[in-house]
């Protein structure tokens, strides 16, 4: 790595850069041997594809790599997503620089309003996710293990809880 006077922020090569779209800018970035993992103001690149920030349910970096699990939508009703837990990614990072920082502060500040609530049969969290380009929030669910989400008192117990939230906003 070059050294960078007074802080500044280092430039993504160009033969590293992914296809960003028009509005997209980068925010920081981090070799993975051959690759690289990108964060823009959009979502993470990684494997040549960007995942939107509201589709990664949680990022955590452990000192050598950042592990991923993306958001899997298994349902979508009306007003709002289902989702789950997808399979976890570990990025092993050669050199992190802010990457790690800036992913967590992108996830994290992507989750709006979460508030988790009893239900027939279990649990759910309920919370709002701002999506970028999209304007207002989209609202998820995920549901407790061992919740049956498909359950016909689950489903109806939740278009309420949903309803009486973006109610109270």
């Amino acid at each position: 790595m070059k050294f960078r006077l007074f802080g500044g922020r280092r430039t993504l090569p160009a033969e590293r850069r992914p296809q960003l779209t028009a509005d997209e800018r980068v925010l920081a970035w981090a070799p993975m041997g051959d690759d690289t993992v990108v964060a823009t103001n959009l979502g993470l690149w990684w494997d040549e594809r960007r995942t939107g920030w509201h589709r990664i349910d949680k990022a955590v970096w452990d000192g050598e790599a950042l592990v991923v699990t993306p958001a899997e939508v298994v349902a979508e009703r009306a007003g709002y997503e289902v989702v789950a837990d997808g399979t976890p990614v570990r990025l092993k990072l050669t050199d992190p620089d802010h990457l790690p920082h800036q992913v967590r502060l992108r996830v994290t500040s992507s989750v709006q309003h979460p508030q988790h609530h009893e239900l027939p049969g279990g649990g759910a969290w309920i919370f709002a996710r701002r999506v970028p380009g999209v304007n207002g929030l989209s609202w998820t669910v995920r549901y407790d293990h061992g919740t049956d989400g498909d359950d016909p008192a689950t489903v109806a117990a939740t278009d309420q809880l949903i309803a009486a939230t973006r109610g109270d906003l």
